[in-house]
């Protein structure tokens, strides 16, 4: 199976509907691959918290035909990054990702549970998602998360007891602390004895620097691939297999133990 992943570089001169249609094209570069992923909010910049409403879509917005348009044209599964999404029911925001099929039909959404901005930002303009959302692929699964749901374990727990044997993650990850990124993906990786493949974005987004460095990470926490900081496509030949053969080999995954509480108070 090979994975190519799109570090986008967002510049703040270049138009939504410019970026949007650039993006396009390096989608339809991908053909031959099986699986494209592109970062979090690509559209506007992560940190672009002024942009959100400005530039929030419904789910089936410009964004989303351009994606399934794409991902038809180079028959590719495709994780199209998140858009800020104007939901119809109740006029909310989302940070909503959308994964297409080969012909370019939605196979899935989903909005992101863990905002990050604790009192400001995305924290506070946007509402959190509460599914977790996995996808089958043709001899695998994917558990899809976004950026700083990375901090949080017990939701790819959630997406492996689903049956995700490869974590996918978009991202607009700061410079700031990489180290995390880094740290954080391997983690992921190893505790679930799954592939990740976690996302970001280049450029600056609202001033704030952006990491880059897409990694590829296999069930055994080995680095398969890592970008740089600049834009580029990030291309990696991942084995599905690996993941029953790991979990096998080390059935960690056998030994947890589930429905701790803590002891009771002691007066």
């Amino acid at each position: 199976m090979r994975a190519s992943l799109i570090q986008i570089a967002v510049n703040e001169e270049e138009s939504v509907h410019s970026r949007r249609q650039r993006v396009a094209g390096l989608v339809r570069e991908q053909a031959g691959a099986d699986l494209v992923v592109l970062p979090e909010l690509w559209t506007t910049g992560a940190f672009a918290y002024e942009e959100f409403g400005r530039e929030a879509e419904p789910l089936e917005g410009p964004t989303y035909e351009a994606m399934a348009k794409a991902a038809s044209d180079a028959g590719v599964w495709l994780h199209a990054g998140s858009i800020p999404e104007r939901a119809a029911s109740d006029g909310l925001l989302y940070n909503t990702s959308l994964v297409f099929s080969p012909s370019g039909q939605l196979a899935a959404a989903y909005r992101k549970i863990h905002r990050f901005g604790f009192d400001k930002g995305e924290a506070v303009l946007m509402g959190a998602g509460r599914e977790l959302v996995t996808v089958r692929m043709p001899g695998t699964t994917l558990g899809v998360a976004t950026c700083y749901d990375l901090r949080f374990p017990e939701l790819f727990r959630g997406l492996v007891d689903a049956g995700a044997e490869i974590l996918v993650l978009p991202a607009g990850w700061p410079e700031r602390r990489r180290a995390h990124w880094t740290l954080l993906a391997q983690a992921r990786a190893v505790e679930n004895q799954a592939f990740v493949l976690a996302c970001g974005t280049a450029g600056t987004h609202a001033g704030v620097p952006q990491a880059g460095h897409s990694i590829v990470v296999d069930p055994w926490g080995e680095v398969l691939a890592e970008a740089g900081p600049g834009e580029e496509v990030l291309t990696a030949d991942l084995d599905p297999a690996k993941v029953a053969v790991t979990r096998e080999q080390f059935p960690a995954l056998k030994d947890r133990v589930l429905g701790l509480r803590p002891p009771h108070d002691v007066p």
